[in-house]
């Protein structure tokens, strides 16, 4: 099996709010991975006096575990326990009603000899690869859908934030957890799988260098550090020629990629 990850800031003025791990388990059979980009909030109070590193890594603390430890609990109720069991972590300090408390967009795959489960929260990207090279990418698009003259205002963009008819994130509702993509594949059928906070899917989604299977194909050559360095001289390339426009040049980017073994190769030869 390969597994390899990489998390790079957008900035070294500013702390990573990527979190990202993966977990095997003793036995050797499945694990699991998650994936957090947390959400920057803009200037101004928060309600929160611990800031969005502290929340990213209590809330993918919490993930990696119970997607390892209960694996009778289906995704979606572990992001809600979650978030419940990180909520607590703050609520007598914090104000947590404050439609910015920290919170972050979530990935998380979990997988054994039968099945991969997967939950997708908000726009980080995940890929499932096919053993015939044929590759899904799992999207949640509900931020893609709100008009750019919205996000353009802090405001409409708060009054959409975790709102039926807007976006959802993982912040301190467990109930938002209902309103991720989810999924179960067939052990058999994926042979590669990769996720990615926008930083690192930038490649695709935003620069257009190549499809999302392109993308998985450079991650299998040049592993999540070559992306990631791509990505960064096409931002700043971007930058130069005065291209797109975003609020921050380089954002934090995380790339998690895993090859899994065979599941019939897992059990060795038979006798």
């Amino acid at each position: 099996m390969r597994f390899e990850l990489v998390t790079v800031p957008g900035t070294a003025e500013r702390p990573n709010e990527d979190w990202a791990s993966l977990a095997l388990p003793a036995s050797g059979q499945g694990g699991s991975l998650a994936v957090l980009d947390g959400v920057t909030p803009p200037r101004g109070d928060d309600g929160c006096v611990h800031g969005v590193p502290w929340f990213t890594s209590r809330l993918g603390g919490a993930l990696l575990e119970l997607s390892g430890s209960r694996r009778d609990m289906p995704l979606a109720d572990v992001l809600a326990a979650s978030i419940r069991r990180t909520a607590d972590a703050h609520r007598k300090s914090c104000d947590l009603s404050h439609v910015r408390t920290p919170q972050a967009t979530v990935v998380v795959v979990r997988w054994d000899g039968e099945t991969v489960e997967h939950l997708v929260l908000s726009d980080s990207t995940l890929l499932l690869e096919a053993p015939d090279g044929i590759v899904h990418a799992v999207l949640d698009d509900r931020l893609d859908r709100i008009p750019p003259e919205i996000l353009r205002s802090l405001s409409a963009t708060d009054a959409l934030r975790n709102r039926d008819g807007g976006f959802f994130t993982a912040a301190a509702d467990p109930e938002v957890a209902a309103h991720a993509v989810t999924g179960t594949t067939p052990r058999a059928e994926v042979r590669a799988v990769a996720a990615l906070t926008d930083g690192a899917s930038r490649w695709t989604d935003l620069f257009e260098e190549g499809s999302w299977a392109d993308l998985m194909t450079l991650l299998r050559k040049e592993g999540p550090h070559g992306l990631v360095e791509r990505v960064r001289a096409l931002e700043t390339a971007d930058a130069r020629r005065g291209g797109a426009t975003r609020w921050k040049t380089h954002d934090d980017a995380t790339a998690v990629y895993a090859e899994l073994r065979d599941p019939a190769a897992a059990e060795g030869p038979k006798a």
